[in-house]
């Protein structure tokens, strides 16, 4: 049975695309997405709130946070559910850049999943141990690294390339495997550790993921590929489909998510989201332009490891609390200030990154 419903969606969805113009099935991902988004968000909020399924609030965190343990929590399942549909719906499933980017949404968004479900479980804002949470990780990391190393090594991945400086030579061939797993795990965290305040996180996403959206359309044309002296990556039309469910999933996320959250994303949708974010970047060779326009990401990174070097080492601290945010909110800042200047300077870090990538 499964089978067949299995060859009968896949014929479905050849249809589709024979159908539907690759523009068309663009816009078509990105409205799919944000209206299961927001079907799907509504009803979880109402199933959460049933069952009284609300966040957990860290009691060494900001005073003003005591305020949300009303919240309820876990609102990635509805971004992944709709992304997934989308996706499915509106892109050639059997591409192989589809099925790695699967693969991390899912297995990041369970291990967030679980994550989520023993901090409730256990009423501790700590969840697993982050031992085997990054254990996990790990092995989830480098076997998709490896995956992705000796299925595509032969297409592009034989240079590091820095965009900025066309005829740059530096090369790592098996090493990049090792590469490929530093950058899957630190993006990841890297969102999850940005994901503090009401909307702070969901908007760097949809611009970081309309930057590869941009590159996903340019590396898959010969000749805007050819113009930007770029590598030519047939595979990676789908990953707009993909990106432009993402932008979608989120919108419709955030139309319950900004300032006060009715809902939070949880581990379930940071990890899942950042492991996607961290693929792409991998599949279109472009590690180092996820550095500049995720930067906001990575300046949150940043100011936990000072921090936490700072303490160790000298005994003082450099922010009131890490990540950096939680420093401006002790700083008696408003929290939707903090939410729309940090808005900003991902925007700017968007645009940087792209100028480097040669658009003017």
């Amino acid at each position: 049975m499964f089978f067949y419903l299995s060859n009968l969606f896949h014929n479905i969805n050849f249809y589709l695309i024979a159908f539907f113009s690759y523009k068309t099935r663009i816009f078509a991902s990105f409205f799919t997405s944000f209206l299961i988004s927001l079907f799907l968000v509504f009803f979880l909020i109402n199933l959460l709130n049933k069952f009284n399924i609300y966040q957990i609030i860290r009691i060494n965190g900001p005073k003003s946070h005591y305020l949300k343990d009303k919240t309820p929590t876990m609102g990635g399942i509805a971004i992944i559910i709709s992304i997934f549909l989308s996706v499915l719906f509106w892109s050639y499933s059997y591409n192989h850049y589809i099925k790695y980017i699967f693969i991390i949404l899912f297995s990041y968004g369970l291990i967030g999943l679980i994550d989520d479900c023993f901090k409730l479980i256990n009423r501790n804002p700590n969840g697993i141990s982050i031992k085997c949470k990054y254990f996990f990780q790990s092995i989830i990391a480098f076997t998709l690294s490896c995956l992705i190393y000796y299925h595509c090594k032969n297409i592009i991945f034989s240079k590091f390339i820095f965009n900025y400086f066309k005829y740059s030579d530096m090369r790592l061939d098996i090493f990049y495997i090792i590469f490929f797993y530093f950058v899957i795990i630190g993006t990841s965290n890297a969102v999850n550790l940005t994901d503090g305040l009401d909307g702070l996180v969901i908007i760097p996403i949809i611009l970081v993921f309309f930057g590869f959206l941009l590159i996903s359309y340019f590396c898959s044309d010969i000749y805007i590929s050819s113009y930007f002296n770029i590598t030519y990556l047939c595979n990676a039309s789908e990953l707009v489909i993909f990106c432009s469910s993402v932008i979608g999933s989120c919108l419709g996320f955030l139309c319950f998510n900004f300032y006060p959250a009715k809902i939070f994303m949880g581990d379930v949708g940071s990890l899942a989201l950042g492991g996607s974010l961290s693929v792409i970047s991998i599949l279109l060779h472009q590690e180092f332009l996820l550095f500049i326009m995720g930067g906001l990401f990575v300046l949150e990174t940043l100011s936990v490891i000072l921090q936490v070097f700072m303490f160790k080492f000298f005994g003082r601290k450099i922010f009131l609390m890490a990540p950096i945010h939680h420093h401006f909110e002790l700083k008696g800042w408003f929290e939707p200030n903090i939410v729309i200047c940090f808005w900003i300077v991902s925007f700017i870090f968007l645009l940087f990154g792209l100028f480097i990538f040669g658009i003017y």
